[in-house]
């Protein structure tokens, strides 16, 4: 498998992760996902660009940036996925393969957890497995990739 770049861009509180509502999250901390991406990556033959934010801006400010230099994008946008319409715009101008997880279930929480805005331009949506969804996400990015380069 050829060197695809893959952006992993995670949304407000991540940085919180293993500390906030360890009962839903876990105790994992991002440090810990990233770690995990960096492992199943470079056995992926993937070369990984991992980044957090709480600020929309700054995760849109990415995301288009990222049009011209990523192969794919792995997104957890967290609260953003049920209020951004800005940041499914910004996705919707990606050419590439976009995977969306959630750590927790978003079907079996609050209603209007319920909706994601950034479901709707996902070539795929990996929610309820923990922190190792982050990893199922990068498995499925390589296999479309890997389908898609001739």
């Amino acid at each position: 498998m050829s060197a695809h770049r893959v952006l992993v861009l995670n949304g407000p509180n991540l940085n919180l992760l293993g500390k906030r509502q360890p009962e839903i999250y876990g105790t994992e901390t991002l440090d810990d996902v990233e770690a995990e991406c960096r492992r199943v990556a470079e056995e992926l033959g993937l070369t990984l660009e991992f980044r957090q934010s709480n600020a929309e801006h700054e995760l849109i400010g990415w995301l288009h940036s990222a049009r011209e230099t990523v192969a794919g994008i792995v997104i957890n946008p967290a609260a953003f996925s049920h209020t951004s319409v800005a940041i499914m715009d910004a996705l919707a101008a990606c050419p590439c393969p976009i995977i969306e997880v959630h750590i927790s279930n978003i079907h079996r929480r609050e209603a209007f957890r319920h909706h994601s805005y950034v479901s709707q331009v996902a070539s795929g949506v990996i929610c309820g497995c923990g922190t190792q969804g982050y990893a199922l996400a990068l498995f499925r990015l390589a296999a479309l990739l890997e389908k898609a380069t001739p």
